[in-house]
């Protein structure tokens, strides 16, 4: 596992936000029954906290990990994978939910409820996106040296 640069750790994460715009704002804005341009909104603001989230959540997790350095394999891989989605995006949840209450004017449970049909697209998304990221990372990095 190689240290990512500032750099790196950018592009990785506006990759992740900006292909989440991309699905998020038609899906919600239909299921919310809202503006493509009021979802739209929301969902950027979101973005952006998650852009600043997932740059620091990302060079903690990738330190803690190295600190704690386990036997490589594809279970302790996977393991290090699924706590790294739930722990992502349970910081996120606590981080958007006031935002979403507060933008569709709606009540803190029904943000909740609805940044919880999020943890349910995004826990998958987020695995997928960040094994995809480190595998053609990785093959990059091999075809380099």
């Amino acid at each position: 596992m190689q240290n990512k640069s500032f750099q790196e750790r950018l592009l990785q994460a506006l990759g992740f936000e900006l292909l989440a715009v991309l699905l998020c704002t038609p899906l919600f804005s239909w299921i919310m029954g809202t503006s493509w341009m009021r979802m739209g909104a929301l969902t950027v603001a979101n973005s952006v906290v998650a852009v600043l989230w997932n740059m620091i959540f990302n060079a903690v997790f990738d330190q803690f990990r190295r600190r704690h350095a386990l036997r490589k394999g594809m279970r302790t891989d996977a393991i290090w994978r699924a706590a790294h989605a739930v722990l992502f995006e349970g910081g996120l949840l606590l981080i958007t939910v006031p935002l979403a209450a507060w933008w569709l004017g709606i009540g803190f449970v029904a943000a909740a409820l609805l940044d919880i049909g999020l943890l349910l697209f995004f826990l998958p998304y987020t695995y997928a996106y960040h094994w995809a990221y480190d595998t053609l990372r990785e093959k990059a990095l091999r075809l380099r040296w």
